[in-house]
C-alpha cells in the first residue's frame, strides 16, 4: 500500500489545528521585522501573530523572504528518508519564487532517492486559498485516492479556486513598494478601499474599488454571485488581517446569502500580511471560474 503524505508551506495560513488533524507537513517562509528574522509556523512559536500586526499598525516595515533550494533539500529529504512519497502544493509561483526553489530540489532528490516518488503542483494560491485546495487534496486522500489522482484532481480544480480580498489599510501597501505614496494618498482620502482577486496566473490584481469599509465588505460578497457552485455542499475559508469581528460578519453574510453551512476562520499570516496589512479580509471558496 502506498504511504505518502501532502506538504504544504506556511503561507497556506493553516491552523496548527488543521495541519495537525490532516498530518501535515509544513515548511516555514519567513519575515523580518526590526532586523530580526522569523520564522512562520502554523504553531506560532517564534512569532505570535497577534505581535506581528501590532508591529503594522505601528507603522514597522516587514520583508518577507523565500525558500530556498537548501531549505527543501532539508525538508523534503526527511520526509523521503522515512520511506514515504509526498505531494507538495506549494505558494503561488505569480507571487513567490518558492515554488521554484522547490521544483530544482526535487530534481536533485529524485537521484538520490530513486525509489521514493515526489510529485509538485503549483496551487497558484494564496493565504487560505491554497490552505482550501490543500485541505481538498487531504479530502481526496481519506477518500482513498493515490497520491497521482489526487494531484490530478488538485491540478484539474485549482483555477475554480476562487479568492477575494479587500484591504483596508493602505499604507502598508505603500510601505512594503506595492502602492504608490501619491495613489495611497488620494485612496485614503476618499476612503477607497481595493477588492482584489488571484488571476489564473497566480497573481494578485485589482478587480474593483469601493467607497468605505462597509461597502467594501458587501461587494465582495456581491462578487461571489457569479462565480460560487453548490454553495450549500462547500466548506468556505475566511481569513483575517487581525479583525475576526469582521471576518465574522462577512462569514455571516456568506452564510445567509448564499446558505453556505460551513465557514472556517484564520489570520492571514505574517508571509501575505505584510504586504495587504492590518484589516485585511480575504474570502476562498470553489466556484466556477476565478
Amino acid at each position: 500500500m502506498q504511504k505518502w503524505i501532502i506538504a504544504t508551506d506556511s503561507c497556506a495560513d493553516l491552523t496548527a489545528a488543521q495541519v495537525a488533524s490532516m498530518n501535515l507537513s509544513v515548511i516555514p517562509l519567513s519575515v523580518e521585522l526590526e532586523g530580526k528574522t522569523y520564522f512562520h509556523h502554523p504553531d506560532e512559536r517564534e512569532l505570535a501573530i497577534s505581535a506581528f500586526y501590532a508591529k503594522l499598525r505601528d507603522k514597522v516595515v516587514a520583508t518577507t523572504s523565500l525558500i530556498n533550494v537548501g531549505e527543501f533539500l532539508q525538508f523534503f529529504g526527511s520526509i523521503l528518508e522515512k520511506g514515504l512519497d509526498l505531494l507538495y502544493i506549494g505558494f503561488s509561483s505569480g507571487l513567490s519564487g518558492t515554488f521554484q526553489s522547490a521544483q530544482i530540489a526535487v530534481k536533485e532528490l529524485k537521484g538520490q532517492y530513486p525509489d521514493r516518488k515526489i510529485m509538485t503542483v503549483d496551487s497558484l494560491c494564496a493565504s487560505m486559498g491554497q490552505g482550501l485546495l490543500v485541505w481538498h487534496a487531504w479530502n481526496q486522500k481519506q477518500a482513498g485516492k493515490t497520491m497521482e489522482e489526487t494531484a490530478s484532481w488538485v491540478e484539474e480544480h485549482k483555477l475554480r479556486l476562487c479568492h477575494l480580498f479587500t484591504v483596508d489599510d493602505l499604507g502598508t501597501l505603500k510601505r512594503g513598494g506595492r502602492l504608490s505614496e501619491s495613489a495611497a494618498f488620494l485612496g485614503t482620502l476618499l476612503k477607497v478601499k481595493p477588492i482584489l482577486h488571484v488571476t489564473n496566473e497566480g497573481k494578485l490584481v485589482a478587480l474593483q474599488k469601493a467607497r468605505g469599509r462597509r461597502s467594501s465588505l458587501s461587494t465582495m460578497v456581491d462578487l461571489m454571485v457569479d462565480r460560487i457552485t453548490d454553495p450549500a455542499g462547500q466548506t468556505v475559508f475566511i481569513s483575517h488581517g487581525d479583525c475576526l469581528a469582521e471576518a465574522e460578519q462577512v462569514g455571516q453574510m456568506i452564510a445567509e446569502r448564499f446558505g453556505v453551512k460551513t465557514i472556517v476562520y484564520n489570520h492571514i499570516g505574517p508571509i501575505i500580511g505584510a504586504h495587504s496589512g492590518p484589516g485585511t479580509i480575504a474570502v476562498f471558496f470553489l466556484g466556477s471560474t476565478r
